[in-house]
């Protein structure tokens, strides 16, 4: 069945909803003024309950559907947060905070899960109950897992769990996912590096940090070039690099940071094996010291299979046979989603955001044309899952 022609009638409503959280950004779990239009409108829908503060500021709405006896629940999850980027989009509706903006669509997300919301506690048409879960800090926070730390799972009795992103690269009205592992873990490290600082006209009578640390930032892509199998996956990433204020002085003192990224558990044993090698022995070989402080962040977002099997087909009824694509390779990015796939089994599913500037950046917006397939698709998601008896 394609897009639910209800939406069309209040289409306008959601977008509003979408730029209002657009041009007033919050961070990671920042999200009071997010949360607060969210909770409201919520119960302005009528749902059943709305609880706030889960995972410090994230908000869950339960809809009970028109009959309860199957005790089923299914929970959909939309991102609030925004990022630390100056927005240069120049919409009439772009952010009002400098250097907040929401660059990675997740105003839309939280939008259209509250177009879903309106229209499922106005039909009710499922048997069973449904948790909108609407998440702080996503980018980096860990809010999923704070959530599900707070119990939130058990809580509402959540027994699967599905979630959905934009995706710049992807056509309006189409859909991409995968089962099993869909997006990489996301870790972070940081090297120190010590030596012994001094003039830069006598360089035999210091050791230099900034050698060590470029030596150790070339070295490390050695990892995924000669020691990670050809065909498994990972990404080593320096992305920082501090060392001196002077021209005329060799620092005691640097530090590198970056992200590794991997697919599997035993790839991100021998990334991070290997980068503690690396770090402590070039820069002993060069007459320095450093240390390796490795994070394990974000873990692999792995899609349940039948449960992506079932997103595809509600995605196929939404947008098409053949608007779906149900294999298509998984992407290196990191989505704390992951948490909530590890506590139930569920999926998470790509829309198409249409050619515009990639996520991250300053010139992204989401796109409204979305919000329509994207509602539809929540909407269809919990029938589907639950229909009611005949």
């Amino acid at each position: 069945m394609p897009i639910i022609n209800r939406f069309a009638d209040f289409a306008d409503d959601i977008t509003e909803w979408r730029r209002d959280i657009h041009t007033n950004p919050e961070l990671l779990f920042d999200v009071h003024r997010t949360a607060g239009l969210v909770a409201d409108k919520l119960r302005s829908f009528g749902v059943d309950e709305v609880v706030t503060g889960i995972g410090r500021t994230g908000v869950v709405g339960i809809i009970k559907g028109r009959d309860t006896g199957s005790n089923r629940v299914v929970g959909l999850r939309a991102d609030m947060d925004a990022l630390p980027i100056h927005e240069a989009t120049g919409l009439p509706y772009a952010s009002q905070t400098p250097g907040k903006m929401h660059a990675c669509g997740h105003d839309g997300h939280t939008a259209m899960l509250l177009g879903a919301a309106r229209y499922l506690a106005e039909t009710r048409n499922f048997d069973g109950a449904v948790a909108l879960i609407f998440q702080p800090a996503e980018e980096g926070g860990g809010g999923g897992r704070e959530m599900v730390e707070e119990g939130m799972m058990d809580r509402f009795g959540i027994q699967e769990v599905y979630g959905m992103h934009t995706r710049p690269d992807l056509p309006i009205g189409q859909f991409l996912t995968r089962p099993g592992a869909l997006m990489a873990s996301a870790d972070q490290f940081d090297i120190t590096i010590e030596g012994v600082g001094g003039h830069a006209a006598y360089p035999h009578l210091n050791v230099d940090t900034t050698l060590i640390a470029a030596q150790i930032m070339l070295s490390l892509q050695t990892v995924v070039a000669r020691n990670v199998d050809p065909i498994e996956s990972a990404v080593v990433s320096v992305t920082r690099f501090h060392a001196g204020e002077a021209y005329n002085v060799i620092p005691p003192h640097a530090t590198l940071g970056g992200t590794v990224r991997t697919l599997k558990p035993q790839v991100q044993d021998l990334v991070e094996a290997r980068m503690n090698e690396i770090v402590e022995l070039t820069a002993r070989a060069l007459g320095g010291k450093a240390k390796l402080d490795y994070r394990r962040d974000y873990p692999v977002v792995v899609n349940d299979p039948a449960r992506t099997e079932f997103a595809v087909r509600v995605a196929q009824d939404v947008a098409g046979q053949n608007r779906v694509n149900a294999d298509a390779p998984p992407v290196m990015g990191g989505e704390d989603f992951a948490y909530l796939l590890n506590a139930r089994p569920g999926a998470f599913i790509f829309v198409g955001n249409g050619d515009s500037a990639p996520v991250h950046h300053p010139e992204f917006d989401f796109n409204d044309e979305a919000i329509p397939i994207g509602c539809s698709f929540w909407a269809r998601l919990v029938e589907t899952a639950m229909p009611l008896k005949q």
